[in-house]
């Protein structure tokens, strides 16, 4: 990531290999000056890792990014369009307001936002609102309590603010974030279930890299959908490499997904090494041979594509957006129980 852009980098959450768990997301970035390819405010929208949305401050207009989200018509992106002109004007007056708080007066400055749900295919519902500024974390509402916590000294005033008897901005918020936001999440998903839920078996390579006395595998594991999937380095057929170096997994511009999964290792004679593969596609997991013999080699449970080892640009943008995990207050939790919820003011 490139220092001129020190944004939030985000990790979204892995539910099971066997689920058709789903999630809503919005992202919300305001910086202090438009350059670079970033307009000054934008706002991009994500069911699973799908982007289905996006508004900017050059264009001004709420628009679909996915086919089946059209289907909403054209009352429903009208009132996003409102919706993102509202939010574009607290977004620049949030980045004015932190780069006062800290005795910042130029310079390339970011203000983000980071909220959605969760549904897991058993009903349980998860939720979390987060805000960063410059590539750390401004601000969070802890959903157990319904209080906003302030991980930035120069947050305490919003804080208090928004946890104050008057406002209570953390009840509204979790109130949105397990309900408006869950059946909202429902219907997109409905319109667009054959597109998020197909099921595209990955194809895998493995492959070696000799150092020194050792010797570092390679699995790469990519033109699956969905993304959830299972990958890990077996030797002599059981758990035996306890650590492995794990990439996280990265979108593909078709819409499918990659992974790669490394271990070193110091080869001896009679012992094996396979990867092993597991994901919702396949009938029984995949266990992949690595043989000394072979620099590398390849499985492809269906036709042979080209492997495509760019990751999408989200948003256009260019950058992750980073959601920490803070056991404190990262998620909501509640039994199964329909927008955009408002920008609060730093």
């Amino acid at each position: 990531m490139r220092k001129m852009f020190p944004l939030i980098v985000l990790l979204l959450r892995l539910s099971a290999v066997y689920s058709d768990s789903h999630s809503l997301r919005y992202y919300h970035t305001g910086v202090s000056a438009p350059g670079f390819g970033i307009p000054e405010y934008s706002s991009v929208g994500y069911v699973d890792d799908r982007e289905i949305a996006n508004y900017n401050s050059d264009s001004r207009k709420y628009q679909p990014s996915v086919e089946w989200m059209k289907k909403l018509g054209d009352d429903y992106w009208e009132g996003q369009t409102l919706i993102g002109k509202r939010n574009e004007a607290i977004g620049r007056h949030n980045v004015k307001i932190v780069m006062e708080r800290f005795n910042q007066s130029g310079g390339f400055h970011s203000f983000q936002r980071m909220y959605g749900c969760e549904l897991d295919d058993d009903g349980r519902i998860t939720g979390y609102m987060q805000y960063g500024y410059d590539g750390g974390e401004f601000i969070a509402l802890d959903t157990r309590t319904r209080t906003y916590i302030a991980t930035m000294s120069q947050a305490q005033v919003t804080a208090q603010r928004l946890n104050s008897p008057e406002v209570q901005a953390g009840e509204r918020q979790r109130n949105y974030l397990e309900n408006v936001c869950i059946e909202w999440l429902k219907t997109y998903v409905e319109n667009g279930r054959e597109d998020l839920e197909r099921r595209v078996p990955p194809q895998v390579k493995v492959s070696a890299q000799d150092e020194d006395d050792a010797m570092t595998l390679h699995c790469l594991v990519y033109g699956f959908h969905p993304r959830h999937v299972h990958v890990k380095w077996m030797k002599n057929g059981v758990d035996d490499l306890p650590s492995y170096h794990t990439t996280h997994v990265l979108p593909n511009p078709d819409g499918t997904y990659q992974i790669r999964v490394s271990a070193e290792v110091i080869p001896k004679e009679g012992d094996s090494y396979s990867c092993y593969v597991d994901h919702s596609s396949l009938g029984a997991p995949l266990s992949i041979v690595w043989e000394p013999e072979q620099r590398s080699a390849w499985v492809t449970p269906v036709v042979v594509a080209a492997v495509v080892v760019t990751a999408v640009l989200l948003g256009g943008l260019g950058f992750l957006l980073y959601r920490s995990k803070r056991a404190g207050y990262k998620t909501t939790s509640t039994s199964d129980t329909s927008s955009e919820s408002n920008s609060a003011k730093a």
